[in-house]
């Protein structure tokens, strides 16, 4: 009797086991990230079978030994195992409950009571830009759930303490990946280490980071700013050469952002490199058409010749566009002003079609098939490249065509 019993009982811990390698999130070989539903199928498959083997195997011990036993002793039998199958119930409703919607309270691990689906926290800066809002959509599009995603969307509402406690929201419902758009370089190294004790991989989105441990983030995904500056640089030389003096005006993005930075820096070395280039003033205007249109209304009270206008985004441009259509002040291709934008919106270039943009370099707003597929290979075992860049262009008033606007996504 010892023997089966003890034969019963692993047969029912082993079964238990199985079940509840189900809700096991491990990391695999290499370091890899791999959810445990697909790494401890196999080998809890091979519990169950072996739980089965023993519990038949201990069926016919009790079937053999039956006909040697009293019919009391038989009844006392049932009873016992009757009371034994009772006090097993509770383990393995526990396992059930794990591997279903999670507590009561909704404070258990997503990934249970989302069917399996890849649960993405995305802290987005906000919708200060149609860019932005194009960036949003193509995450919504890609990481959707027919693709086998749950994403959780934030709006930090272009506030760094929105989504410092988003990270850590995120971390609270332990979700599978971070992915962050941070509104600044700076003050992430703290939040982003709770991440990494968490286990939880974050992916940069849209704008870099400094930190002096890069191991924080898996990669980022966005433009190379500083390149698109530098094409910005290059273009005005070219559209402006020969001349003995070019007035600038410059309106910043949100300072201390990788846009604003690369921008800028690659404006600031083409000012070093002409003498005849000056800058009559930079303020940041945030990358919104408000505050665009309210920077410009000031400069154009303070300056009257303007060569260049040289916009870290579209809707900046728009807003510098307005004040100078309401002090009636040219610009263009056919105006005293010209116009130099980034981010080729739509609405940015057709302002560019329009010949009121001069020259607009993209920026690809389009980040969502990029980290879908950067989960992916981490779900798979791979390991993506640190650093991944968008393909983009530039777009001149002289020679864009409605084919070229129409082909786009954004």
């Amino acid at each position: 009797m010892n023997m089966m019993n003890a034969i019963n009982a692993i047969a029912i811990i082993t079964v238990i086991t199985a079940a509840g390698m189900k809700k096991m999130r491990v990391r695999g070989m290499g370091g890899a990230r791999v959810r445990g539903v697909r790494v401890a199928r196999p080998f809890a498959l091979l519990l169950i079978c072996g739980g089965l083997f023993l519990l038949a195997l201990s069926l016919v011990s009790c079937g053999g030994g039956a006909a040697e036993q009293s019919p009391g002793a038989d009844a006392g039998q049932a009873g016992q195992t009757e009371k034994a199958g009772q006090a097993e119930q509770a383990p393995g409703s526990g396992a059930a409950s794990a591997d279903g919607a999670g507590s009561a309270d909704g404070s258990g691990p997503l990934d249970g009571a989302d069917g399996g689906l890849i649960v993405v926290g995305f802290s987005q800066v906000g919708a200060e830009s149609d860019w932005r809002v194009a960036n949003t959509k193509s995450m919504k599009a890609a990481l959707s759930e027919a693709n086998g995603f749950k994403l959780i969307l934030t709006d930090a509402q272009q506030k760094q303490e929105n989504q410092l406690a988003a990270i850590r929201e995120f971390i609270a419902q332990k979700v599978d990946y971070i992915v962050l758009a941070p509104v600044t370089e700076q003050g992430w190294d703290e939040t982003l280490k709770e991440a990494k004790a968490a286990d939880i991989p974050v992916i940069l989105v849209d704008r870099m980071i400094q930190t002096s441990d890069d191991s924080l983030y898996t990669c980022w995904v966005g433009s190379d700013f500083r390149k698109e500056g530098e094409t910005a640089v290059a273009w005005i030389k070219e559209a402006f050469s020969g001349k003995d003096r070019l007035v600038i005006v410059h309106l910043q993005g949100s300072l201390g952002s990788s846009a604003q930075i690369g921008r800028t820096e690659g404006l600031d070395a083409g000012l070093g490199a002409n003498a005849a280039w000056e800058l009559a003033v930079r303020e940041s205007a945030d990358f919104t058409q408000v505050r665009g249109k309210e920077v410009m209304d000031r400069i154009l009270k303070q300056f009257g010749r303007i060569d260049v206008v040289y916009c870290e985004n579209d809707n900046m441009a728009f807003g510098a566009m307005d004040a100078m259509d309401e002090a009636r002040r040219s610009y263009g291709v056919h105006g005293e002003t010209a116009i130099v934008s980034f981010d080729a919106t739509r609405k940015g270039l057709e302002a560019t079609l329009a010949g009121k943009i001069n020259y607009n370099i993209e920026c690809n707003p389009l980040h969502g098939p990029r980290v879908a597929q950067i989960i992916r290979q981490l779900e798979n075992g791979a390991v993506p490249g640190k650093l991944a860049y968008v393909d983009e262009t530039a777009f001149d008033a002289a020679t864009i065509t409605q084919g070229e606007i129409d082909a786009r996504d954004y």
